[in-house]
């Protein structure tokens, strides 16, 4: 078949008619239906959901645009999921539910929506959550670039459980679950106009297990994956919204060395590329050996290079000259200090 034959995306696809019901049985049902609980295969305008008792709601929405839409270690569609399913996860809920909405580009080959719509599948049975309602919209050929798609995700929280800045205290230790970097770096080699190829793939996985895995270990404060603007815009979030400085021992950050090797040839700082697959925890200080203690014994290898790579502190000693507000100070392996702000602009346009 050639290109000129290979079925595509056409503009009736997305105008609620025979093609477009013909896209939904052949393409998405056959991968999101789950016969066990059939919420999706009636069709409905929306998906009729029963919250367990005893448990609060959290709700979630994300759009993915990445450029290109397939890249080392997954695509837009395992992104779609990962992404969605992680926001829950570090908020504390249990993922369950997700909606999917497509918006494709006349001319999209089918074969490439099906493949993100299979890796869609296989991400959601591995985060446990089901795909219960979605949408498609078709835009004229140059009006997107391929392939778009927003989540919107549903879990469930335990009614005792209550994460968030207003409880990290002075003396917290900052902990991150892994090498920072990989998606970020991932993304930007795959655009194939750096000259050079590398084995790094993109860290993108469901953090769920690192979140499940803390069940029953007191002290946690907050998490979050660093996802846009990377691990030192997360602490820049921690310091603004608690108050209270951050400090972090370069010493001490788990490294991926292809990452950290192409960041050094490139310019940019590993600490500012997103990350799919991280989780960024303030704990307790009687708690940071547990938590690391349980991370590191989650299946897969998933936390694995989980480490204690900083402190909260009240101290106002700023090393850097004046500066009023609380700020994320990097200690080098030299010894010195350097600021760790936040960018005025991303390193990466397009990462997720």
């Amino acid at each position: 078949m050639t290109r000129e034959e290979e079925p595509r995306i056409l503009l009736g696809h997305g105008d609620g008619g025979r093609l477009t019901h013909d896209l939904i049985r052949s393409v998405f049902l056959p991968h999101f239906d789950n016969p066990a609980n059939p919420v999706l295969r009636p069709l409905p305008d929306a998906a009729v959901l029963a919250p367990p008792a005893g448990w609060r709601l959290a709700f979630t929405t994300d759009s993915f645009v990445v450029s290109p839409a397939f890249f080392p270690g997954g695509n837009i569609g395992t992104l779609a999921v990962t992404g969605t399913v992680n926001d829950l996860a570090v908020s504390g809920a249990r993922p369950a539910y997700l909606s999917v909405a497509f918006i494709l580009e006349e001319g999209y080959p089918l074969r490439q929506l099906e493949a993100v719509v299979e890796s869609m599948a296989l991400a959601a049975r591995d985060a446990g959550v089901q795909i219960v309602t979605g949408d498609t919209k078709v835009v004229e050929h140059g009006a997107a670039d391929g392939i778009y798609i927003n989540t919107a995700g549903i879990g469930w929280v335990p009614e005792d459980l209550h994460w968030g800045l207003d409880a990290v205290r002075p003396g917290d230790v900052v902990l991150l679950s892994g090498s920072p970097g990989a998606h970020g770096m991932a993304v930007l080699l795959s655009r194939g106009d750096l000259g050079f190829q590398s084995p790094i793939r993109s860290d993108c996985a469901s953090v769920f297990p690192l979140v499940q895995a803390l069940q029953g270990v007191p002290g946690i404060r907050f998490m979050r994956d660093p996802t846009r603007g990377g691990v030192a815009t997360v602490l820049n979030e921690v310091a603004q919204g608690s108050g209270l400085d951050v400090w972090v021992e370069e010493a001490a950050l788990p490294e991926d060395p292809a990452v950290s090797a192409a960041a050094r040839l490139l310019g940019v700082d590993p600490l500012y590329l997103a990350c799919e697959g991280r989780v960024v925890a303030i704990c307790a200080p009687d708690a940071a050996a547990a938590v690391l203690d349980a991370w590191r014994a989650v299946p897969g290898g998933l936390g694995r290079d989980a480490a204690a790579i900083g402190h909260v502190s009240a101290s106002r000693r700023l090393p850097l000259g004046p500066r009023p507000e609380p700020a994320v100070y990097l200690r080098t392996a030299l010894g010195g200090t350097r600021l760790l702000d936040v960018k005025s602009g991303g390193e990466l346009p397009r990462i997720c």
